[in-house]
């Protein structure tokens, strides 16, 4: 079913989130600055408003089926959005960016993000129009990523990491101290880079990695190029103070990587179904549609979605919290703890 919105709608909704982004890369470099607790949950708090507000108009203007979908495809660019946090987390403390000027190189994290997905979803809608087979790519492709994302280990990407950078430094001048957020400045009379540079490559390369993961995700729930690319800004939207919200926390939420990876693992197996339903490839059943193949609904999608999180988050954090009482009920039992030394009096 086709999606069938009012032109007014859709082109005022580009117009909106294109002021709001502008405004946000205003504030962010204008005012360098670590956000307080009670500033990022008021930016956070306005934007998830704000996603649930245009879903609401979608149900409105268009029906519950997109309008569900838009929830789906926005959540789970949302928990993915969460994983790339981690990694740019990651990256932030191995080249000890000051934390004042995080905003502005997350800024540019973010815009990188939003342009390498936004290039993917045109890809991908036109792979889709022309070649119904490619679900089967996606749906393996996202099958193998949860795999990856369940037992990844990131040493082994900043070990990748480090090697680009030992290639940069050899072949540019690079400072080893910042200047600001500034990505070049003139030192002893040379025009040299700062480590911004090799930050904006490594907060690139990510953005890229986790773009072709993401987009077959929500394709996987909806096929409107609409719906991917407003749940993608949305997702995206408020990732900068969610990132100083959370801080540390973020790696201590040890399952939630399980979470994302059943998340793909789930959309990954839709799409096989889904491919079986509009199969042409004549080596599978002749070519024809495989009817028997069971169709998982957008409401389906949504509730898998949402119980995977909880689940994940929820499970981190009882973790963390017996973890925590542990940690006390040592330091009390260290406290209490009484060295008996010999009498030489008798």
């Amino acid at each position: 079913m086709e999606l069938a919105l009012p032109a007014w709608f859709e082109i005022g909704t580009y117009i909106v989130l294109l002021l709001i982004l502008a405004i946000d890369v205003t504030l962010a470099y204008k005012r360098p600055h670590v956000p307080s607790t009670r500033e990022s949950a008021l930016w956070i708090g306005f934007y998830v408003t704000l996603a649930l507000v245009f879903a609401g108009l979608m149900f409105l203007l268009g029906d519950a089926e997109h309008g569900g979908q838009f929830i789906a495809g926005w959540l789970t660019e949302y928990s993915l959005s969460i994983d790339n946090l981690f990694v740019f987390l990651i990256i932030m403390s191995r080249f000890s960016v000051p934390r004042k000027y995080q905003q502005e190189i997350l800024m540019v994290g973010i815009i990188l993000a939003l342009v390498f997905r936004g290039i993917f979803i045109i890809l991908g809608a036109q792979l889709i129009a022309n070649f119904s087979w490619i679900f089967y790519v996606f749906g393996a492709f996202l099958i193998w990523t949860a795999v990856r994302q369940a037992f990844m280990d990131h040493e082994d990407e900043e070990e990748k990491e480090n090697a680009i950078i030992r290639f940069l430094r050899k072949r540019i001048p690079i400072t080893d101290e910042y200047s600001g957020g500034k990505l070049r400045i003139t030192k002893n009379g040379a025009k040299v880079f700062t480590p911004v540079i090799v930050v904006f490559i490594a907060l690139g390369t990510t953005d890229l990695v986790f773009a072709i993961d993401s987009i077959p995700a929500i394709f996987g729930i909806t096929q409107s190029p609409f719906i991917v690319f407003t749940a993608n800004v949305f997702a995206l939207m408020g990732l900068r103070q969610l990132y100083f919200l959370l801080g540390d926390l973020v790696d201590k939420l040890v399952y939630l990587k399980y979470g994302i990876a059943f998340i793909l693992g789930f959309i990954g197996v839709k799409l096989f179904l889904h491919a079986l339903h509009e199969n042409e490839l004549p080596f599978i059943n002749g070519g024809e549609h495989v009817e028997w193949a069971p169709e998982i609904g957008t409401w389906t999608s949504l509730a898998v979605i949402v119980v995977s999180m909880a689940i994940a988050v929820v499970a981190s954090l009882i973790k963390l919290r017996r973890e925590g009482l542990k940690v006390v009920k040592d330091e009390r039992h260290e406290d209490v703890a009484v060295t008996v030394e010999p009498d030489d009096t008798k």
